[in-house]
């Protein structure tokens, strides 16, 4: 069944474009056909820039309160629309159902959460020397914001930037992927039928080209956040370098997590195989290096390349299925690339790591779960970001090595530690170089009220969700009034 696929603009839904189109397919069946969506020009695009603009003044009086109501009513319509939604994200995405519904209902979740800033305080009263004197220091929106969306978590993410944008009293340009434009038109459609005004929100399909020449360089732009590859997030703050233009990036990782052995081993096994290969290893914060010590590496990979053989690749529509396929037949060939390099390198491959043809899986972009065994720090795989399901296992000889392997990266997204040892939990959690630290936890799974992002290469300054999120969004005035003199 084909979708209309539209965008968003002034309060007014359209399809269609005068740039090309780009067929939306499923990536656990190619011959399913989704929508086509029609890209927009420059013309167009500049008129999403031309009603977020003409939007914030007013939208920026509104009273917070009023504001958050609108996330809040959002919330309540992302949750009665869970299946239907949850359906189309696996079919555009491939992930399983479940894994579908969870991302609708931490949506809402993102929207529930900031709903509640507007009746929070958003500013200091503080005390000045000056007799007669009131200083306050208030925040206040930024302007017009583009929001560039993956393909990953196509409605979680937009959900975590738009939330924090909107409560606070930004506009918004949003710009979902072409191979997930369905989310975020979920999500808006959400977020209209709640109350929020023409102009505040406006989606657009478009080439990276149109998007690069006739938003981001706008001079009406206040802020760029962006989720994507590490290579996207530099260019795109190479290209904004110059100007008064906020950016804020969550980009690529390679997390690491060490087994000691004073670990439970089933529970790590289990654990770092849950959050290598859901969703097929898409996610920024998927476990991707796993750090044993040398005195439990045998009896701990025959228990990983057990949990890993219960991961079953499969149509996320199917109740069957464990994991889903991968986005694209593109990036399926990158993912088995990675895989056949690592073992001319000298690696092993314990498990997995082939493209399934049986039952139908040669339809889709699917990988079987992989576990690649005596990786060295010479490797590519011990180094590159796959974002599949393979996992790269390395030997350390103690705490201290591990550390040192764990942060020899050039990213610092997520990291886990798995110990009984309160001392070794603590020095990991203070010596590693990463935003996201777990003891006996998988390296993904961070609330929305936790503050998110890495260090490194793995994103910018700015933190995303919980209060720390607000800040990219706003900007601190300090004001001081004299009154004339006592009261």
């Amino acid at each position: 069944m084909s979708v209309s696929i539209e965008h968003l603009i002034q309060g007014t839904w359209s399809s269609g474009g005068d740039a090309g189109e780009v067929e939306d397919l499923n990536p656990a069946d190619e011959a399913d056909v989704i929508g086509t969506i029609g890209l927009v020009g420059g013309g167009t695009a500049r008129s999403a820039v031309d009603a977020a603009a003409a939007a914030f003044p007013a939208w920026r009086r509104t009273p917070l309160v009023e504001r958050g109501a609108v996330l809040a009513r959002a919330a309540d319509l992302l949750r009665d629309r869970t299946e239907v939604i949850a359906a189309d994200i696996t079919r555009e995405n491939g992930k399983t159902i479940a894994e579908a519904r969870i991302e609708v209902t931490k949506s809402a979740d993102f929207l529930d959460f900031y709903s509640g800033v507007g009746r929070l305080t958003y500013g200091d009263l503080l005390d000045d020397v000056r007799p007669g004197t009131v200083v306050t220091a208030r925040r206040e929106p930024i302007g017009v914001i583009v929001a560039i969306a993956p393909w990953n978590d196509p409605m979680l993410t937009p959900a975590r930037k738009l939330a924090p944008a909107l409560v606070s009293g930004n506009t918004i340009v949003a710009k979902p992927s072409i191979q997930t434009p369905l989310a975020l038109q979920h999500l808006a459609r959400a977020l209209q039928d709640a109350g929020l005004p023409a102009g505040v929100l406006n989606t657009l399909h478009a080439p990276n080209s149109v998007i690069t020449s006739e938003v981001l360089a706008d001079p009406r732009i206040a802020g760029v956040t962006v989720t994507g590859s590490t290579a996207t997030g530099f260019a795109l703050e190479k290209l904004l370098a110059g100007r008064s233009v906020r950016f804020q990036a969550e980009m690529g990782g390679k997390n690491p997590a060490v087994v000691l052995p004073d670990a439970d081993l089933d529970l790590a096994a289990r654990t770092i195989a849950g959050a290598a290969f859901a969703q097929a290893g898409q996610r920024c914060t998927a476990t991707s290096r796993v750090l044993v010590h040398r005195q439990i590496r045998d009896e701990f990979l025959d228990r990983l390349v057990e949990a890993a053989r219960a991961h079953r690749p499969g149509p996320g529509a199917s109740p069957e299925s464990t994991m889903g396929p991968l986005i694209s037949r593109t990036h399926q060939r990158t993912v088995l690339e990675h895989i056949v390099r690592a073992q001319s390198e000298g690696a092993k491959v314990l498990i997995g790591g082939e493209a399934p043809t049986e039952n139908g899986a040669g339809a889709g972009c699917f990988v079987t779960p992989a576990v690649v065994a005596e990786v060295t720090p010479e490797m590519s795989l011990w180094s590159d970001e796959v974002f599949g399901p393979v996992l790269a296992i390395s030997t350390v000889d103690d705490l201290g090595g591990a550390i040192a392997a764990a942060n020899d990266t050039a990213y610092g997204l997520a990291a886990a530690i798995f110990t009984s040892s309160l001392s070794a939990a603590h020095r990991f959690v203070d010596e590693v170089d990463a935003g996201q630290v777990s003891v006996n936890l998988p390296t993904s799974g961070w609330d929305v009220h936790h503050p998110f992002g890495g260090f490194k290469d793995s994103g910018s300054a700015f933190k995303e969700q919980g209060l720390d999120g607000l800040r990219f969004y706003t900007r601190t005035k300090t004001a001081a009034v004299g009154h004339g003199g006592p009261w």
